[in-house]
């Protein structure tokens, strides 16, 4: 944060209109080659390939414990890939520590939001964006104010981020990730945990999000919520691609069925 300054309190007359994310224009395509990850004799990622185009959302299904989020801590260098390659936009980030993936553009929610819970909500995206996006601290406000707005946050901007209910817990996470100007946009059961109508409002946030050009993927059990955003689907199952198709397709898939919703053909 700022050497001795605080970031100023947000009023709602300092939305001045919902602003494109940065970095868009750029390539954001995602390509995983024969990618793996073994924790001792176990391979929780067992080879997994796949392409995702720009402007594309990937929504990733599978039961507990078949290694999906263990893949996403693989794309943003959380883990390294004991085998395998990862490329971004044409680079090979394989290699690439965790804080250069975020500079090149990959943003990720928790499954669990982890906010920094003493801060305000508009300190959080300043924290995000200074840090994640690399700005200086006075160059971030404005976003961070615009990004409030578009997450239906900013009645929420001046309280302690610890004191938000699930919804808007769910919501910062989204709104942190997008403070980092992500290209690809990793969703981690964001809409776990949500009531009906919760869930509801939060895809018509992903929808604006994904008219704004950004590669999303999303992990998540709720099914209806994913396959209103979704282009594609991806089913892993004991770390392997299970499946891998158009939504409708994928879901009517006799394997799909009884692996991941315990249905017999």
């Amino acid at each position: 944060m700022g050497e001795s300054n605080t970031p100023p309190s947000v009023r709602a007359d300092d939305v001045v209109g919902v602003a494109g994310v940065a970095g868009v224009a750029g390539a954001a395509h995602l390509a995983l080659d024969g990618v793996c990850k073994r924790f001792g004799a176990l391979r929780v990622v067992d080879g997994i390939s796949l392409r995702v185009a720009q402007g594309e959302t990937l929504g990733i299904l599978g039961p507990n414990g078949a290694g999906k989020t263990t893949l996403f801590n693989l794309i943003t260098g959380d883990l390294r890939a004991d085998a395998g390659s990862i490329v971004l936009g044409g680079q090979d980030i394989t290699r690439h520590a965790p804080h250069r993936r975020c500079r090149l553009g990959i943003g990720r929610s928790y499954q669990i939001p982890q906010p920094w819970g003493a801060m305000t909500v508009f300190e959080n995206l300043v924290a995000a964006a200074s840090f994640g996006a690399g700005k200086p601290e006075a160059a971030t406000y404005a976003r961070a104010v615009d990004i409030l707005g578009e997450t239906g946050l900013l009645p929420q901007a001046n309280r302690p981020a610890a004191s938000l209910r699930l919804l808007d817990r769910k919501r910062l996470e989204l709104a942190r990730a997008l403070a980092t100007e992500p290209r690809l946009l990793l969703l981690d059961e964001i809409a776990a945990g949500l009531t009906e109508a919760e869930a509801a409002l939060l895809v018509d946030e992903l929808r604006r999000i994904k008219g704004q050009g950004i590669t999303m993927i999303w992990i998540e059990h709720v099914v209806h919520a994913l396959l209103a955003v979704a282009d594609r689907l991806l089913v892993i199952s004991q770390g392997k691609s299970l499946a891998e198709g158009a939504p409708a397709a994928v879901i009517e898939d006799p394997e799909v069925k009884r692996v991941y919703l315990g249905l017999e053909a």
